[in-house]
């Protein structure tokens, strides 16, 4: 089965450029295309497609405002979100909104299959450049001793797995414990991060570097 993408930028040429792309990947196939956030909405609820990729800059509603919406509506929909930049600020905006995936337009083509395939598999999807982004803005705002360093090397490995999008049960199968311990680890991880739950969990991950892009 085909995973189904919609697909919501303002930009004709780009827009069209991204759907031929997708759909000549051979398993993906794009059930609907907007360059308006509230059509987009509409479409979006109408179609219940399996993956929407959002440009953050659209009139009626913005890419973060159109997330937020439909990640209360539609938890199960991966959102990849498109910009023409990797600013930090806007990066974090973006995955609290309940974005899966960031893509910035300048690497779109090279990135956007893969970002779909990621995100529908459940794993998350940075950009190269926002990767490098995120990286440099952590190496700027670190003073002294960091977090990380209180981690032992399986809180690490459990945080990496959940920053990946991996559920309880899946972390425990990869790493050969048991749901409970998993959720242990978690709520050390909480604990000791200064975080609240999961999705400030992968901020947190954002943040430091260590959540893959691909």
């Amino acid at each position: 089965m085909k995973i189904r993408v919609f697909l919501a930028d303002d930009h004709a040429v780009l827009r069209d450029g991204l759907a031929a792309l997708l759909e000549s990947a051979g398993d993906i196939e794009v059930a609907g295309t907007a360059a308006d956030g509230r059509e987009a909405l509409a479409a979006i609820e109408r179609l219940g497609p399996d993956v929407a990729i959002l440009d953050i800059s659209m009139p009626g509603l913005d890419g973060v405002q159109l997330a937020e919406l439909l990640h209360e509506r539609m938890p199960e929909l991966r959102i990849v979100m498109l910009s023409m930049v990797g600013d930090p600020e806007i990066i974090y905006r973006a995955l609290r909104a309940g974005a899966y995936g960031y893509l910035v337009k300048a690497s779109a083509g090279r990135e956007v299959v893969n970002a779909v395939r990621s995100v529908h598999r459940g794993k998350r999807f940075l950009s190269e450049q926002v990767s490098e982004v995120m990286v440099e803005e952590y190496a700027r705002e670190v003073r002294g001793k960091s977090p990380l360093e209180s981690l032992s090397g399986r809180e690490r490995q459990v945080l990496h797995l959940l920053a990946e999008g991996r559920s309880v049960p899946e972390v425990a199968g990869l790493i050969s414990i048991s749901p409970r311990t998993v959720e242990t680890y978690r709520s050390r991880l909480y604990e000791k991060l200064g975080v609240k739950d999961l999705r400030e969990l992968v901020l947190f991950a954002v943040k430091h570097g260590i959540l893959p892009s691909k």
